[in-house]
């Protein structure tokens, strides 16, 4: 599963990458600092692309919320929510079942534009944190959907089955996210994609030789160490990683 992300670059990057213009311009300094990593229980905030406006590149809070909601009861339901992953991630083979999925599945799914994100590896009883992200360091965008709760967008990434890469490192879970080729962006946000189209989409492979994997400092996973620096993506060797890859 996918609960740690990285977002290294500028806005104006982030614009040019996905041919986008923020939605707001006095945003742009909060979005403007380099978050190495982002903590998805912490729910924080992220630019996304709407389908509703993909012209945009929107602030939402990681972390689905059922439609229902209001502002007030956010973070209520974030408590509660806990219990079964935060709405985080959104199952793809659920896509059109989940209760939450289903309603906005055609309509409202986004696209994340991350720097890389982060995924655990586990020897025995012990997890190793993996850095992802493209050999070349661009921007990818990974696929998600979101509600509209009052002003807030709310959003969750889609995961599926791991590719042979993804199987290695997250070696219990074998799950990856839905990683969008750039070619597909366009389609993922347009409206009028049928039920099948959709899935056709989410199951195209995305290129694993494009990517670039390594361990890096276990403090990612520490609740008492501020792991928001340049040194989270930094490569860590271990002893009990020497075999792997």
């Amino acid at each position: 599963m996918c609960f740690h992300t990285s977002v290294k670059d500028r806005v104006i990057k982030i614009e040019k990458r996905f041919g986008v213009t923020i939605s707001d311009t006095n945003i742009v300094t909060l979005f403007d600092q380099p978050n190495y990593h982002l903590n998805g229980f912490a729910h924080p905030n992220m630019l996304v692309i709407p389908q509703g406006k993909p012209e945009v590149l929107a602030p939402g809070v990681w972390g689905i919320v059922p439609d229902d909601n209001t502002p007030e009861t956010i973070k209520p339901y974030y408590k509660e929510a806990v219990r079964f992953g935060g709405g985080l991630n959104a199952q793809s083979e659920k896509l059109f079942s989940h209760f939450v999925y289903k309603n906005v599945a055609l309509t409202q799914r986004c696209i994340i534009p991350v720097s890389g994100f982060f995924e655990p590896h586990t020897v025995g009883k012990k997890k190793f944190p993996f850095y992802i992200h493209r050999q070349d360091d661009q921007l990818m965008g990974l696929a998600g959907i979101y509600t509209v709760i009052g002003t807030y967008i709310t959003y969750s990434i889609l995961t599926k089955k791991a590719s042979p890469l993804f199987a290695e490192i997250h070696n219990v879970k074998n799950r990856q996210p839905v990683i969008l080729e750039p070619s597909l962006e366009q389609d993922w946000l347009n409206p009028e994609l049928s039920t099948t189209e959709v899935m056709e989409l989410i199951a195209e492979p995305f290129p694993d030789s494009t990517l670039e994997t390594y361990p890096v400092s276990k403090e990612l996973f520490s609740p008492k160490v501020d792991s928001n620096t340049a040194d989270s993506i930094k490569p860590v060797q271990y002893p009990e990683l020497n075999t792997l890859f």
